[in-house]
């Protein structure tokens, strides 16, 4: 039995969950229309694409989604905060960016953040470069997979663009290339010398580049968010983390480091 576009045992779950009572009061903060958002949000209605009015820390900002699983991630994001950023973040990367919901959250909260977002499949470029019009300058995007080398991949991909991943099986799939997350990760703290945020929601890889990170990288990144449930930490050297949900998050252990056990 379904609740909306939702099964009932996930509905009822939620209502255990004290992060969606926050999520719902922040819906009626963060939409400016909020009745059409609970309709969609809750309820699966609504045609789509369609033009989402929000406001953010930093003024109002209109984004366009594309599907029901759209606005799933603008809610995930802006009112429950699974990807919690703070306005003195400066470097940010976030693999996986998909239509830019995420890097429009960084942006907006953190205002002098710079965003490197990396996202392979051009349906899905084409419309993250719409909803960040207004960021131009502030990130650098970089049309590629992210996974455990530098390598041409196939990228099973489904038509709402938001379940893609490497080796993903889809039953549509699309030659892609990819670049080795590590070398990334070590190009960025060349630059920076640290990382604030780094986000991985990369579908089907989110563990092995995650377990991978060696362990003088991961004492520059303050906070982790990865769409995995992981059964126990593999940073546990350098980052607590918070267990169970689907993003786990890491904080690093470092207390010169400014945001631990808020963003916890």
């Amino acid at each position: 039995m379904n609740i909306g576009n939702r099964e009932m045992r996930v509905v009822m779950g939620a209502l255990l969950d004290k992060r969606h009572y926050l999520a719902g009061l922040n819906m009626l903060r963060v939409y400016q229309r909020p009745l059409d958002a609970f309709n969609r949000y809750l309820l699966g209605r609504g045609d789509y694409p369609a033009e989402i009015p929000i406001t953010t820390s930093a003024g109002n900002l209109t984004l366009s989604v594309y599907s029901y699983h759209d606005i799933l991630t603008l809610n995930e994001i802006f009112c429950r905060k699974d990807y919690r950023a703070f306005k003195d973040d400066q470097v940010i990367v976030d693999f996986g960016s998909n239509v830019g919901i995420s890097a429009a959250y960084f942006l907006t909260s953190a205002p002098n953040s710079f965003c490197y977002l990396f996202e392979p499949f051009l349906l899905n470029v084409d419309r993250l470069k719409r909803n960040l019009q207004p960021f131009e300058g502030r990130y650098a995007l970089s049309e590629v997979a992210v996974g455990e080398q530098d390598a041409q991949v196939e990228f099973g991909w489904e038509d709402s663009g938001r379940y893609g991943g490497v080796g993903q099986k889809t039953g549509k799939y699309v030659s892609v290339p990819c670049r080795d997350s590590n070398r990334i990760l070590k190009e960025v703290i060349a630059r920076h010398g640290k990382i604030d945020i780094l986000k991985i929601d990369i579908e089907t890889l989110e563990r092995q580049v995650t377990e991978r990170i060696p362990i003088e990288m991961a004492r520059v990144i303050d906070r982790l968010y990865v769409e995995y449930q992981f059964d126990s930490n593999p940073l546990a050297s350098t980052h607590a983390c918070r267990l169970g949900g689907t993003v786990t998050q890491f904080v690093n252990k470092d207390p010169n480091l400014r945001h631990g056990k808020q963003a916890m």
